[in-house]
């Protein structure tokens, strides 16, 4: 697969695809081979990742860690193919770069890349986006897991859901049979048992959560900040959007003192998946 085509396929933005060209035509491809290569391979990704970052020196805009993380992508491909995966989840995988950097423009008000630190896992076949959500390879307590992640914009609702967890119960079944999990994993500010009292009955939120068994709460940890009003961590809470039910409601929990925080919850894959019916 060309890059051309990586890009096309992925709904890379315009602007950001030309900003890419001159590390099409720079000198370095030779040097940064190695590294490349080692982003494919989930034992070396993010060793891989901290080694690029020194060596791409400054990077104000993340686009020269973009490329490689990229290039990585396309390189990929061929595993994906080996493997029997279809394209459509390769693809739907790899559209987390220009949603990153879409959600950046949101942020910060112009086009940047700051999620090598997460993307890694995406060109290592780590991670995988399977209708609504993602999944990636992990640990629970010291024995194989599925954790769950849930991009922006992802549909919550129950049948999309169950949709989802059904096809990756066949996924792994199909093209991982030798990983044997018997739950999913969730570390959430979604899964906060601070936003209850702000959801009402019908929330695809309070569905999601229903789910799953929390088994710890974060309550310092600020990330539903940058998710939720999509501003800098750091932004007054007195100048948070109000677009939306949820974000004036956390607003107003917020400016009367309280906190979202995160939680990790668990959910038995046997609950969900190729073993047993998807509840209706």
């Amino acid at each position: 697969m060309e890059l051309t085509t990586l890009y096309r396929l992925i709904g890379l933005q315009p602007e950001i695809v030309e900003r890419l060209e001159p590390f099409h035509n720079g000198s370095d491809r030779m040097r940064l081979g190695p590294y490349l290569e080692r982003l494919t391979m989930p034992e070396t990704a993010q060793e891989a990742y901290l080694s690029l970052k020194e060596v791409l020196g400054e990077d104000p805009d993340g686009l020269a860690m973009l490329y490689c993380q990229l290039e990585a992508a396309r390189q990929v491909y061929r595993r994906y193919q080996e493997k029997g995966i279809p394209e459509r989840i390769f693809i739907d995988t790899m559209r987390c770069f220009p949603r990153f950097i879409a959600e950046c423009e949101k942020k910060d008000g112009r086009l940047l890349f700051d999620r090598g630190w997460w993307s890694y896992r995406q060109t290592s076949m780590c991670l995988f986006r399977i209708g609504a959500l993602e999944y990636e390879f992990r640990k629970h307590e010291g024995e194989p897991a599925v954790a769950l992640h849930i991009p922006s914009g992802a549909d919550l609702s129950e049948p999309a859901v169950n949709d989802s967890l059904e096809q990756a119960g066949r996924f792994f079944q199909t093209h991982y049979r030798d990983y044997k999990y018997s739950r999913y994993i969730c570390i959430s500010w979604l899964l906060s048992p601070a936003l209850e009292p702000l959801l009402s009955e019908t929330s695809r939120i309070r569905s999601f959560q229903q789910r799953f068994e929390i088994v710890q709460t974060y309550p310092e940890n600020m990330e539903f900040i940058e998710l939720l009003f999509q501003v800098p961590r750091t932004a007054l809470y007195d100048s948070l959007p109000e677009t939306t039910s949820l974000q004036r409601g956390v607003k107003a929990l917020l400016l009367g003192g309280g906190m979202v925080g995160s939680a990790y919850g668990t959910l038995e894959r046997q609950k969900y998946g190729s073993e047993a019916p998807i509840p209706r």
